[in-house]
Formats: C-alpha cells, sequence, structure tokens
C-alpha cells in the first residue's frame, strides 16, 4: 500500500493538469474577505458556515509555515517580513516538544530559538496573524515528530494513545506548561493566534477519536477554548473516522473539499498543507523540488484558504533532524541536515524563484500593493582549511556499564542521541551479525577498523548486515561504534530506540558478555576532550581548524571531501554530513560567527587524516 506521505509527494509535486479541484461544496467566490491585521486589541476568531470568520466577517487564511526552531532568533524578524512581502498574512508554526522539554520537568521556554512566545510577538508587529501547531506530536521530519526521547526510556510506552499512562503524564505536563505562555497570545486575548491544532496527522497513524479529545480537552482545562483544527490526508481520516467535530478540517496536500466538506459538515474545509517542495533524505539523487504554483492559482482563484508547508524550512541544527521508515522498521531515511525543502524562501532566507512567481499570483489576487522585500542578510566567504587530528574517540572514553546483552542507549542510559561503544574480548574471527544496529556502526577488532554496517538500505552502500572479522591470535578487543540518526517520527515505527537493539551473532551464535559506554556528543563532554599523543591509528577522529573572517556574516561550508560525521563552529553543532549526499554543504549562520578566529571541530567515523572544508556560497551542489 502507497504510505500517506507517498501520496502527498505526488500530490505536492504533481502538474496542475493532475488535480481536480473539486469546489461544488462550501466554495466561496474571490474578494470580499476583511483584511485585518493583530493590533493588540481583541478579535473573535469564529469557524461558521463552512467558512472562517474573523470579528463576524469571512476571513480567508493565506498562511506560510515556518518554525522557530529552526530559524537563528536573530532572522526570526527577517523571515516573517519574507512571508508578509509575499503577500501572506499568517505564519504557522510547530512547537517542537522535544526542544522545549529535554528531560521530564525540565523546561526551557525562553532561551534562543525556543522562545516561541516572542516569535508570535515579532509576528504581531510585523501584521501577521498565527496559525499555532503545538503538538503534543508534529511530525515535521523533526527527530521523533517533536516527542521527547525520554518517552523511550519506559520500555513499554506506546506514544499517542489516552491509555498509555506514561504517556499522558508527560503530555499532561507538557501543555500544563505551555498553554499558559498560549493563552494571552490568542486573538481573544489581543494575541495574534487565530486557531490552534489538536495533535497532528493523527489518523495516519491511529483511529481512537477520544485521543483527540482528550488532548483537545486538556488545552480547555488550562484556559486555551480554540478555536481548533486538525490536519490529516482526507482518505486517513475517512477511513479512522478521526474528525474531531467542532474543528477546522485541514487538508494535507488532498484537494478534494467537496469530500471533506461533507465530512465537516458546517465546519471550514482548508488545505492545511500545501506543499510548494518537499522532504529530502540522505541517498536521494537531488534536493527534492516542488511545482506548486498552479495550485495556489486555483486556490486564490476560488478563495480558499492555505497553508504552504513551507514557505521556509530553515535549518535542522544539533541532532534535530528526524528520519522516516516503513511501519516494520525497514527502508529507514534519515533526513539530511537542511530543511530548505525546496521553501520560497531559501535556507539563508533569500527568495526563490518560486517566491517571485507566488508573490505575482497573491498580489493579483489581493489587488493591493505587497510590502518591499526585506534585505538578505550578507554572506561571507573564507579561505579553504584543512582541520588536523585533535582527539582521538578512544582516549576520551566514560566508564564503560557491562550488560550481559546489548541494549539500546534510551534503555542503558537514558540518552537520546549521539553515539554507544559496545565492546566485549573475541578469540579468533568469523561472520559478524549486525542486524539491529541502528544506525550506523563501525567494526573494530584488536584495535584496527574491519568494515561498517549501515540501516540505510541504498545503492551506493555496502549490502548486507555482515562483517567478516579477520582470524586472531588469543583474545582480542571487538568494538562496535553505533552512530544514531534521527528517531522516525511518522507511521508506527515509533518505538525506534537507538544503538543495538538486539543480539549480536557470530556464526550464528549469539555474543554475551558486553561493555557499553555511553558518547552523548554532548556540549560538555564535546568541551573535555584530551588532545591527541602523536598520531592517530584508527578511525574515530576530532579535526580542529581556525577560519578566519575579516567580518562575520552567514556562510555554507563545504564538506564534501570528509567521510561521515559531525560539524561545529564556535562550541555551536551546525549538524551532521555525509559524502552519500545530496547534501555536501552545512549553512552556518552570521550569529555563531565573529571576526577573526574561528574555531571549527570536525568528529569523523572513518578518516584519520583531516580533508579540506572549502567556503561555498549556497546550499545545492
Amino acid at each position: 500500500m502507497m504510505q500517506r506521505r507517498d501520496f502527498l509527494r505526488l500530490s505536492a509535486l504533481a502538474p496542475l493538469a493532475a488535480l481536480s479541484l473539486r469546489v461544488d461544496a462550501g466554495q466561496r467566490p474571490a474578494g470580499g474577505f476583511v483584511e485585518r491585521a493583530p493590533d493588540g486589541r481583541s478579535h473573535r476568531f469564529e469557524l461558521s458556515a463552512q467558512q472562517f470568520l474573523l470579528d463576524g466577517k469571512p476571513f480567508q487564511i493565506m498562511s506560510g509555515e515556518m518554525h522557530p526552531i529552526r530559524i537563528p532568533a536573530e532572522y526570526w524578524r527577517q523571515r516573517i517580513r519574507m512571508a508578509r512581502a509575499l503577500g501572506l498574512n499568517t505564519i504557522a508554526i510547530y512547537l517542537m516538544w522535544n526542544a522545549l522539554e529535554a528531560e521530564p520537568g525540565v523546561f526551557d521556554l525562553t532561551t534562543g530559538s525556543r522562545d516561541f512566545a516572542k516569535f508570535i510577538r515579532i509576528c504581531q508587529e510585523e501584521g501577521m496573524w498565527v496559525y499555532l501547531r503545538p503538538g503534543p506530536y508534529i511530525c515535521g521530519e523533526w527527530d521523533f515528530g517533536g516527542l521527547p526521547p525520554y518517552l523511550l526510556r519506559h520500555p513499554h510506552i506506546k506514544v499517542r494513545d489516552k491509555d498509555d499512562p506514561d504517556y499522558m503524564a508527560a503530555v499532561r505536563r507538557y501543555i500544563a506548561a505551555v498553554a499558559p505562555v498560549v493563552k494571552p497570545l490568542l486573538a481573544e486575548n489581543g494575541g495574534p493566534i487565530l486557531m490552534v491544532q489538536v495533535e497532528n496527522e493523527y489518523a495516519s497513524f491511529g483511529k481512537d477519536l477520544g485521543y483527540l479529545e482528550a488532548i483537545q480537552t486538556l488545552w480547555q482545562q488550562h484556559g486555551v477554548h480554540g478555536p481548533f483544527s486538525i490536519s490529516d490526508g482526507l482518505g486517513q481520516v475517512r477511513d479512522a473516522k478521526t474528525y474531531l467535530p467542532g474543528t477546522a478540517l485541514g487538508l494535507d496536500g488532498d484537494v478534494d473539499f467537496a469530500g471533506a466538506q461533507s465530512i465537516a459538515g458546517e465546519m471550514p474545509v482548508w488545505m492545511g498543507e500545501g506543499y510548494p517542495g518537499w522532504i529530502t533524505h540522505w541517498g536521494d539523487k537531488a534536493f527534492a523540488r516542488g511545482d506548486f504554483a498552479g495550485t495556489l492559482a486555483k486556490l486564490l482563484a476560488e478563495g480558499r484558504s492555505f497553508n504552504l508547508y513551507v514557505v521556509h524550512g530553515g535549518t535542522n541544527f544539533g541532532f534535530g533532524a528526524g528520519a522516516n521508515a516503513h511501519n516494520d522498521y525497514s527502508h529507514f531515511e534519515p533526513v539530511i541536515t537542511s530543511y530548505d525543502y525546496g521553501a520560497p524562501i531559501d535556507e539563508h532566507g533569500a527568495p526563490t524563484a518560486d517566491y517571485h512567481a507566488f508573490r505575482k499570483l497573491i498580489a493579483a489576487h489581493t489587488k493591493a500593493p505587497l510590502p518591499e522585500l526585506p534585505a538578505v542578510p550578507a554572506m561571507v566567504g573564507f579561505d579553504a582549511i584543512t582541520p588536523q587530528p585533535h582527539s582521538a574517540l578512544w582516549d576520551n572514553l566514560p566508564t564503560a556499564k557491562r550488560v550481559e546483552q546489548p541494549q539500546a542507549n534510551e534503555l542503558l542510559f537514558g540518552q537520546g542521541e549521539g553515539m554507544v561503544l559496545y565492546r566485549r574480548p573475541l578469540k579468533g574471527g568469523g561472520e559478524l551479525a549486525l542486524g539491529n544496529a541502528r544506525d550506523y556502526a563501525t567494526v573494530f577488532h584488536g584495535g584496527q577498523y574491519v568494515d561498517y554496517v549501515s540501516r540505510m538500505q541504498h545503492p551506493t552502500l555496502r549490502a548486507g548486515d555482515q562483517v567478516r572479522l579477520p582470524a586472531s591470535k588469543g583474545e582480542t578487543p571487538l568494538e562496535i561504534l553505533v552512530d544514531s540518526f534521527g528517531h522516525v517520527g511518522y507511521g508506527q515505527a515509533m518505538a525506534d530506540r537507538k544503538g543495538l537493539v538486539g543480539e549480536v551473532q557470530l556464526d550464528g551464535k549469539p555474543l554475551s558478555g558486553w561493555e557499553a559506554v555511553s558518547l552523548p556528543l554532548d556540549e560538555r563532554w564535546v568541551a573535555g576532550l584530551k588532545p591527541l599523543r602523536g598520531k592517530p591509528s584508527r578511525p574515530g577522529v576530532f579535526f580542529k581548524g581556525t577560519i578566519k573572517l575579516a567580518q562575520a556574516g552567514d556562510c555554507y561550508l563545504d564538506m564534501a571531501d570528509w567521510a561521515k560525521g559531525y560539524l561545529w563552529i564556535n562550541g555551536h553543532l551546525l549538524g551532521r554530513y555525509w559524502n552519500l549526499g545530496p547534501q555536501q554543504r552545512l549553512y552556518c549562520p552570521a550569529s555563531w560567527l565573529r571576526a577573526g578566529d574561528n574555531e571549527v571541530l570536525v568528529f569523523d567515523l572513518h578518516r584519520i587524516e583531516g580533508a579540506a572544508i572549502r567556503s561555498a556560497a549556497a546550499l545545492s551542489g
């Protein structure tokens, strides 16, 4: 069966001739909509008579989505102004729960790009309404769909399930923390938030309408009374029977508005996610692009409300990038570090050809002059550098934990990202089977690199999960270093724990008696790395170098000469790189740089000698 995301991709990229916008039910004529910006006064936003009403008058939501956590906070205003200059009147945002509560009960709602309330206030200052999508689950190609990986420390947890006490306790804590911040920002209280989404794409996962009702009730108990929406594929909502009565029905990629209206009754139906671009995974042949102009023209002509997913994607900084997989955990597809998404506003904040095409269409629809485009942040270049070996992973191993059988990072250490090293003594060699490695394992025998195993199935990667260990005299250490990508964030494969999640076999027999070492790659551990003495003898090396800049500015760092690993600059983790492509260049915002010397730190899973890092002008290529 075709997965919903596959269907949405076809919908997003299909030419207009292939689309059928059925609008005989609930169609609204173009024009005649109220144009009012948030002004700090109380406004009444209602769902009635198959349309949105603002202060009693029809209102067309023309929204573009962007996510504060994916954008450097100093660029929020520029990106919002770009959306307004496109002709939009609303910004849709996801809240990534796991970025706000990294550990149970430890919330950070105010630092850096986590301060979503500040982002929403800037939207209001710039004359933009807000469509809030707070989860608890959001998908968004983000790690674990926005759910905190600490949930996976519970061995039997069932997420997105109202009957799981551990999950629901965490959800109640999250909503209790976020709702008091959201409430004063609602339109009825003088803020810009028009509507709040209840969860996300639930019909693509489950069939318990009671779960959505429970989430909605939690918001209401904390003073957030809506209006509410849901968003999903129409076929999934119809099959699962999970339309939440009284909510706006957002269609994700689907265009059968008449069919949706038969479900929503008098509630409005709109395009909750329209796709001008698409996701790119590691190993894709090229960056995904879209062809949305024809669909946008049709939506505008018929007065349909819509949300462009996304108008600006930004970057999956740090460990933020998620992954997709089939429901049996096979066909694993990790998302690249960039979330450019082929969006009208690119990763750096510049307009694309689509931006100008969409702007022309919207300007003709609104019949009013659009704001001038804001300035795009300045780019800087730098001379190529070759970082040199600085530290060996093997000289910086924390205390090991003894386990009879390998277990997942989350269960062993409460660790949600980074790496884990598994080791044991071994006599002789043989055929090592690593079918339970999530997600990328490098194997060492007797202190020497042997081979790797990747969870990804890709033509350019070595096939299979077998590693041939050479014969050895006496006992020698077997070491398996397992690196993780983001947790699966869509579908049924939501218990996507990392590390070695099952037994390791040698010549068909299970190996027991292991030591496991936690390597979270967090700021504290990386800052305490001990320098090398001499040259590295095997992979697992940190490299250091210095980029000299006359002045700070945005830049791209070209990592095409490296293999696979992580890149930090001045202590900030830009994200993952991998020569598998298609992404070879990582975006660094000006705020993470300074005039003069800038420290670059690279951890590469395969290299023992440094390689060039070059300045690049753009992401593509």
